[in-house]
């Protein structure tokens, strides 16, 4: 059975160099009625666990380790078994949130992940954090994109541990590349697609600066 996505609205509080925010964060389940794969396990772990319902979670995936994508991967970890995976780079910033817990394998760029027959592509795009993800499906046409590009621009980059220049830099070398008809499915917000965003690639970098 071909792999598909769902999406799941969760709701909670991101924190963050002593500042809190009421978020709403999406969270993407890719797999079949056999396996599934969380994408961003945020604030809500029954909410997750009854949306995978009995099938088998291969994985947890962090597009990257602010409290609102991560909060609630241990404790769906601890229910299901499945692995939680993040990339290296932003190991700090998941001890900030869980300083009792690590993750249970680090993704590098270009590793390949696979659910229900379909491969995902990590893709390493630091700016928005050091160890920020994307996911790339060919087999879907859709990139899981966290908060490194949002509907409108990248994600934000006013708070430690980000950089403008750098997510720019991702966007531009491994974003934008993708098919234009590409699926862009965010943390936050609408779903876009490649093509609408990269003719606005100028007009970020001229509002950024």
């Amino acid at each position: 059975m071909a792999a598909r996505v769902e999406h799941v609205v969760t709701t909670g509080e991101f924190t963050l160099d002593g500042g809190t925010w009421d978020v709403d964060n999406n969270l993407w389940i890719v797999g079949n009625d056999e396996e599934a794969l969380v994408i961003d396990a945020s604030h809500d772990a029954d909410a997750i666990a009854a949306a995978v319902g009995e099938r088998r979670l291969t994985a947890i995936v962090c597009t990257h380790a602010h409290n609102d994508h991560i909060n609630a991967a241990p404790a769906l970890a601890a229910r299901t078994g499945a692995p939680i995976l993040l990339h290296l780079d932003d190991r700090l910033l998941w001890r900030n949130v869980h300083p009792d817990t690590a993750p249970d394998g680090y993704l590098s760029d270009r590793r390949r992940l696979t659910v229900a027959g379909t491969e995902l592509i990590v893709l390493h795009t630091p700016g928005h954090s050091p160890g920020a993800i994307c996911l790339y499906t060919p087999d879907l046409g859709t990139v899981f994109t966290g908060d490194t590009l949002l509907a409108g621009g990248p994600g934000a980059t006013g708070r430690s541990f980000s950089d403008f220049p750098t997510i720019i830099r991702s966007i531009r070398s491994e974003l934008l590349p993708l098919p234009p008809d590409t699926r862009v499915l965010t943390g936050h917000g609408a779903t876009t697609t490649i093509g609408a965003e990269a003719p606005h690639l100028e007009e970020w970098i001229n509002r950024g600066h």
